[in-house]
């Protein structure tokens, strides 16, 4: 079985994208690509043929969705239950605080292009490394956004040779994990979960057990309430 040094990674990682950089990492749910700077940001989407009508999303944990995502208690409890009691990764979206240090000092363009009509879309709990990652850099005060590694539209990436040639070569660094714990044949990365009004905006890996949970704990039945108009946060 493969170890890795997480924390020396995850350095190796916040180091590049301090710099400007791009880094492509593995999480749990897919590999994803991360950046924070315009350069940075502006090199992911062209790689990935993405539109700049559809935002990216923000490497996040619990500290950082206490911190930044605005919601009511319930919704927060209904966080909780999911990523902490648990363990299941997912994606949130909902209003969130630009004037909050993290973003102190981040390009407009970049908070433009990882936000939408004043929502951001947080994605928790995507393993270890994920979770090392996103504590360093916010110890460094400094977001990670980014979307799945790969070209758009064509399902994500659970192993690094398998992430197409134009978006690896568009990394300063790229990280060899192995596979992803949730790779499935369907190409689904994070289950996003609109807290506004607990709409789906993406179904995702664990979307029908977080259903379960929530409708078990909450009496909110995410599958009734539907689908949300299109996002794409990470896709």
């Amino acid at each position: 079985m493969n170890t890795y040094d997480m924390k020396a990674d995850a350095a190796r990682v916040v180091d590049a994208v301090e710099a400007g950089g791009v880094a492509i990492v593995p999480l749990d749910v897919a590999y994803a690509i991360t950046g924070n700077s315009e350069d940075a940001m502006r090199r992911i989407f062209t790689a990935k043929n993405r539109s700049f009508d559809k935002p990216s999303g923000m490497l996040s944990n619990w500290q950082l969705f206490n911190d930044i995502q605005i919601c009511g208690e319930r919704e927060r409890a209904v966080v909780n239950c999911v990523i902490n009691e648990h363990n299941l990764p997912m994606s949130t979206v909902a209003s969130f605080r630009p004037d909050h240090p993290v973003f102190e000092g981040v390009d407009p363009f970049v908070i433009g292009h990882s936000s939408k009509a004043g929502t951001i879309d947080m994605l928790l709990n995507a393993g270890e490394f994920h979770n090392e990652l996103v504590c360093q850099a916010y110890a460094r005060g400094m977001p990670l956004f980014g979307s799945s590694a790969n070209t758009s539209l064509q399902g994500s990436k659970y192993r690094l040779e398998d992430i197409e040639a134009p978006v690896r070569e568009a990394a300063d660094i790229a990280l060899d994990h192995g596979t992803s714990k949730y790779a499935n044949d369907e190409g689904r990365s994070s289950s996003i979960i609109d807290l506004s009004d607990f709409k789906t905006i993406r179904i995702g890996v664990n979307y029908e057990r977080i259903c379960e949970i929530i409708l078990e704990n909450f009496d909110i039945d995410l599958i009734a309430n539907g689908m949300a108009g299109e996002r794409a946060a990470m896709g």
